[in-house]
């Protein structure tokens, strides 16, 4: 989670690649030596790969062009934070002013759906319940001497914010099932070694938590596939202390013995997989690696 845009390294390249599950093949999609492009939503329809760079939503055709850039006038600046309405109509972003808007993705006009709770809290947006009524997201409470995250449900046409955790303990990446029966996340709550997140689940109003990994890599990100049979997440090194860029990481799948298995190795991280991008068909996912030449 940040709250500036994001560039590359000398001699480093975004490539933003989809993944079949079924021939455990990537097939290259875009690629930039200039532009660092994060967390791609795949659209409903399954034509379109959505991502942000340059603190703009870019989109780019699924099976392979060139990013066009999607210019909102007003709204501010996005991160990698950001999801699909189910039916495309509209993109819900985080701004880099702290809150959470509504894109029309046709008219290309925004509003915020977020409340103000002053300037010392931020919001980062992580999941849309399966009806397109609720949000799921990281509030930030900024502190003197660090920060807290924890997970809260918003309606996402505005309206009182629901705390679904409130632990002094790292939470992030909250996002619905595919049945909308669970919101899952990763967190620290289940360790004590700073920074070794595992993932977890709980209903959408917070209770039954359960923790879902308990290996001694740090996993973040989990996404359920549209159809519920598969769940994919990062995992980066063992010691990670939050979900940093440019390391060595992995994108696993979770076994139903709630182990990982590799699908990919790669070079990310931060901006890898943030957020939910699985086909529709629930068939291939979207990811983004950053080499350096």
């Amino acid at each position: 989670m940040e709250q500036q845009a994001r560039g590359l390294r000398p001699g480093q390249r975004s490539q933003l690649f989809t993944h079949d599950l079924a021939t455990g093949t990537s097939t290259l999609v875009a690629e930039s030596p200039d532009v660092l492009f994060e967390a791609p939503n795949w659209t409903p329809d399954g034509e379109w790969l959505i991502v942000n760079g340059d603190g703009l939503l870019q989109r780019v055709p699924a099976g392979g062009g060139e990013l066009e850039p999607i210019v909102v006038p007003g709204l501010p600046l996005v991160n990698n934070d950001h999801v699909l309405s189910p039916d495309g109509a509209f993109a819900y972003v985080s701004g880099f002013d702290g809150h959470l808007h509504r894109v029309d993705l046709a008219a290309r006009t925004s509003h915020r759906v977020s409340n103000d709770h002053g300037p010392d809290f931020v919001h980062f947006l992580h999941g849309i319940s399966p009806d397109g009524n609720l949000l799921a997201y990281i509030g930030m409470d900024l502190l003197p001497d660090g920060f807290r995250t924890n997970i809260f449900t918003v309606p996402a046409s505005g309206g009182a914010d629901v705390r679904l955790t409130d632990s002094a303990a790292p939470h992030d990446g909250s996002e619905f099932s595919p049945d909308g029966e669970w919101i899952w996340f990763n967190s620290e709550r289940g360790s004590t070694t700073p920074g070794h997140a595992q993932l977890f689940r709980m209903r959408p109003d917070g209770s039954d938590v359960e923790q879902l990994t308990t290996d001694e890599r740090v996993n973040w990100f989990p996404h359920v596939s549209p159809d519920g049979s598969s769940v994919v997440y990062v995992s980066f090194p063992p010691g990670t202390l939050g979900h940093p860029a440019d390391l060595d990481v992995i994108i696993r799948l979770l076994g139903t013995d709630r182990t990982g298995t590799d699908l990919v190795h790669l070079f990310g991280g931060q901006g890898t997989i943030n957020v939910p991008s699985w086909a529709p068909d629930s068939r291939r996912f979207a990811y983004v690696a950053y080499p350096l030449s």
